[in-house]
């Protein structure tokens, strides 16, 4: 028997047995992709920590839920997932020396130098840079487990924005966002 929608042959799904693309075709269609570059950042009894990620985006404005992608590899996992709690940082074209610092590849200083800015607190106690386009401030909802990432989903308790250009990285090149086109 066929299976007919509005005249033509209803096809299977390609499903799980779809073949994945190679990494270096994943890579090279993303790398053309403009992102948010932020700074995740967290404190608490597992201490204190903070990492670069560009995968970052709201999920829910009721309740408020915010994701961030975190590299499995990357210690800061461990220190998320301990302290329950999470600060995502966006940052401002003013700080692209910040995302070197925090990736682990400052021009100068040590890596992952918190002294490279200016910090406060809100609710969690997570770190929250001054002068950042935005702060979110999340308590943990979930955590989910994604291939080469943990996905960190957030409840954001604390949440603090300034209009000035937000740093975007795009074809390994840092850069703004220019004018509207019309």
């Amino acid at each position: 028997m066929t299976d007919v929608l509005a005249g033509s042959a209803k096809k299977p799904h390609p499903g799980k047995e779809a073949a994945s693309v190679s990494a270096e075709a994943f890579v090279g269609a993303m790398r053309v992709q403009a992102t948010a570059v932020n700074v995740v950042t967290s404190d608490g009894l597992a201490g204190k920590v903070g990492v670069t990620v560009s995968a970052m985006s709201s999920v829910s404005a009721e309740p408020p839920l915010i994701l961030a992608c975190v590299n499995r590899r990357s210690p800061c996992v461990t220190t998320i997932r301990d302290n329950g709690v999470f600060c995502i940082n966006a940052l401002s074209v003013e700080q692209s020396h910040l995302a070197d610092t925090f990736a682990g590849r400052p021009a100068n200083g040590v890596p992952f130098d918190f002294s490279a800015a200016g910090w406060t607190t809100l609710g969690t106690g997570s770190p929250v840079l001054v002068d950042a386009v935005a702060n979110l401030d999340c308590v943990i909802h979930e955590i989910v487990e994604a291939g080469s990432h943990t996905i960190f989903i957030g409840r954001v308790v604390g949440a603090l924005h300034r209009d000035v250009k937000p740093l975007v990285y795009c074809d390994r090149t840092y850069g703004a966002p220019g004018p509207l086109i019309e």
